[in-house]
């Protein structure tokens, strides 16, 4: 996992936001051997972990980098009550909260389907490989499915030992 996605995360926790881990992260915290380019979390989309996910990014320049102009990250309370997906451009990388994963569902369902994955930069929930399968397919890209079949993969290797 890049040192980019270690610090976003290891922020993330010190602030108490709600999270689970998902995409590609994810999947390389499973063992799949693919490069990923941004952070991918479900979270809760409540106005206090909204302001959490906030103050944990709020020194690294983070912008709205899917609106035109890209729009720094500022919250009205009239924002924070529409918002169902941010995707933020930080000094250390993307980080893309989702208020729902496709396969799974809204982040009650997520976490449900999560595991705690502990490391040395904290301990972390992340979507279960089966969930990880899933929600890859339901998406469907051809990334994905590249990823479905190493997951796959891991999967067998896991269950035959």
């Amino acid at each position: 996992m890049p040192q980019s996605d270690k610090a976003l995360l290891t922020r993330l926790n010190e602030h108490g936001v709600e999270f689970v881990i998902i995409g590609g992260v994810c999947g390389v915290l499973h063992g799949v051997p693919l490069v990923t380019f941004d952070l991918d979390v479900c979270c809760p989309f409540s106005p206090g972990n909204l302001r959490r996910i906030e103050a944990a990014v709020k020194d690294l320049h983070p912008y709205h980098r899917l609106t035109p102009g890209k729009l720094p990250l500022e919250f009205s309370d009239n924002l924070v009550a529409r918002l169902k997906n941010l995707y933020l451009q930080t000094d250390l990388g993307k980080l893309d909260c989702l208020s729902e994963v496709k396969g799974i569902g809204d982040y009650h369902d997520v976490f449900n389907s999560s595991e705690l994955h502990n490391t040395s930069h904290g301990k972390f929930h992340m979507l279960s490989l089966d969930a990880l399968i899933a929600a890859k397919e339901a998406v469907g890209r051809a990334r994905d499915l590249t990823a479905v079949k190493l997951l796959r993969a891991i999967k067998e290797r896991k269950e035959g030992s």
